[in-house]
């Protein structure tokens, strides 16, 4: 990776659990192989970022079983795996495994962690991208909040020094669905209050399981679609959902950190077929014709 080339892997939602039981007939640890299998081709990343639901079950082996399967790929790719905790997870099995949640491609925790006691919250910088994860946990609830301790230690890191990237599971947007406003950051206008673009190069979620952009305060945010499944709340009955098996992954593009580029890589699933492939020798006559050098 070059100096000025900065790239980020967005996954998350991955609902693994102990016995690899399948749920609502998907096979979780077969759908994070799948993805991964589409990311194959990716060269070096600044990072690997999980936000959230690692765990369906919030069970230690779960957690065990992703720290080696992401690691074995993050470490090829010389990039840091990082972690958040979602509604599905437990913190304690959640630390026990992952620490901090910030893990060089040695495996070693390598997270700062001086956020409030009782919250999973931490900062690290790789290839030059800082990354902040916090905790949006409400243990037993579907929505998020981050709190007043917390959002006055993110306020206190953040710095326009070093823009960073901001982490966590529930989303502070939404597609004005009922099901989502209800599920979601439930503290999104204090988040609001404390970043800003000179302090935030993008917020990334999960949560939703559905590909949504939009802002808070000005920075980019996005959220990623689910890899253990694919949720539609726009076309169902109002205030529903429905979930599709087969899920996605984002490339996170920040070679310029005040104009991140997002890109959903998709997974071919059942029923799919490859249209066409091409490449620059096979399109050449229309380069030149457009006057574009090859």
């Amino acid at each position: 990776m070059s100096a000025t080339r900065r790239r980020v892997l967005h996954l998350s939602d991955l609902h693994l659990n102990a016995s690899g039981e399948f749920r609502y007939g998907v096979d979780a640890d077969l759908a994070l192989g799948a993805v991964l299998e589409s990311c194959a081709s990716l060269g070096e990343l600044a990072a690997v970022i999980v936000t959230g639901d690692v765990a369906d079950d919030g069970s230690e082996a779960a957690y065990n079983r992703a720290r080696d399967v992401l690691l074995d790929f993050a470490r090829t790719r010389r990039a840091r795996l990082v972690f958040c905790v979602g509604n599905h997870d437990d913190r304690d099995a959640f630390t026990r495994s992952f620490g901090s949640g910030h893990i060089d491609a040695d495996g070693n925790d390598c997270g700062v962690t001086a956020g409030p006691t009782g919250r999973v919250c931490a900062v690290s910088e790789a290839g030059g991208v800082r990354i902040v994860t916090l905790d949006s946990l409400v243990p037993g609830r579907w929505y998020g909040h981050l709190g007043t301790e917390q959002l006055r230690w993110v306020a206190a890191v953040l710095t326009s020094e070093q823009p960073a990237i901001l982490a966590f599971h529930h989303p502070p947007i939404d597609l004005a669905v009922e099901i989502q406003q209800r599920v979601g950051l439930d503290d999104r206008d204090r988040l609001a209050a404390v970043v800003g673009p000179s302090l935030v190069t993008a917020i990334l979620c999960g949560h939703f399981h559905q590909q949504i952009a939009g802002s808070v305060n000005g920075v980019p945010t996005w959220v990623t679609p689910g890899v253990f499944t694919r949720i539609d709340h726009l076309t169902g009955a109002p205030g529903s959902e429905r979930a599709y098996a087969g899920g996605s992954a984002t490339l996170l593009d920040i070679t310029e950190p005040t104009r991140p580029v997002f890109a959903t890589i998709p997974m071919p699933g059942p029923g799919s077929r490859l249209a066409y492939e091409t490449d620059l020798e096979s399109i050449e006559g229309d380069l030149r014709a457009f006057g574009i050098p090859m």
